[in-house]
């Protein structure tokens, strides 16, 4: 793990890593589990499990993980992550965060920058969509018509290629394309030039609310957990 050093700052905290993680191991293994059932060659994956009717019951079951989690981060992350601040959030996006070609002077953005709010809706829409869509699969309720229950196939498969691509992108930026950040989901604390650098208008939010908290300074409030 990381190693916490003293001054570092505090970005989440256990239970939003908690969700944090529980949503991805999830999303993961409805991924691998989904493609095994999707693809007639990939039904290999299912020998791994005891077949594909036990494939099937393991995608079902991370299926209602995956819903229970989603419950908890819409709730915690919508107000912060959910909502476009207009219009410095556009003078972000105009530039794309400097992420693509130099620029003198990134547009400050709050604690989470356009992109990541674009991965997080991604994550909110096409995740009530599957999750909506794998209930009526998976109980196929006989009020429903046939035509309606027929859609639900392709509409799944529209939330998971979506959600597919933006996982990866997701993971490249918050692993090799923004060092540092990465750390925020394994401790919970950021650097101090970490966060003036990719989120100033946070941090100065958080100096004014006085809800800074600093490791091992006067205002730490809880320790990292090893």
């Amino acid at each position: 793990m990381m190693e916490v050093k003293e001054g570092m700052i505090k970005a989440t905290d256990a239970f939003e890593r908690l969700v944090h993680w529980t949503l991805a191991i999830s999303c993961i293994i409805l991924f691998i589990t989904g493609l095994g059932m999707m693809f007639h060659s990939l039904n290999f994956i299912g020998d791994f499990m005891g077949g594909l009717k036990s494939l099937k019951y393991v995608h079902n079951i991370m299926g209602l993980i995956f819903g229970f989690s989603m419950i908890f981060t819409i709730s915690m992350w919508w107000k912060e992550a959910g909502v476009f601040d207009l219009p410095a959030d556009w003078q972000w996006i105009k530039v794309a965060g400097g992420y693509l070609w130099h620029v003198d002077k990134v547009p400050e953005i709050g604690k989470y920058n356009p992109g990541q709010k674009m991965f997080f809706l991604a994550v909110a829409g096409c995740g009530i969509l599957m999750l909506a869509t794998g209930l009526l699969m998976m109980f196929q309720p006989e009020f429903l018509p046939m035509w309606i229950l027929r859609w639900m196939y392709p509409l799944h498969a529209l939330g998971f290629f979506t959600l597919f691509a933006f996982f990866f992108v997701h993971i490249y930026l918050g692993t090799i394309g923004n060092p540092g950040s990465f750390q925020a989901m394994v401790h919970g604390w950021v650097s101090p030039g970490w966060a003036k650098k990719q989120h100033p208008k946070w941090l100065k939010e958080m100096e004014e609310h006085g809800t800074l908290k600093i490791y091992g300074g006067e205002k730490k409030k809880d320790t990292p957990s090893h």
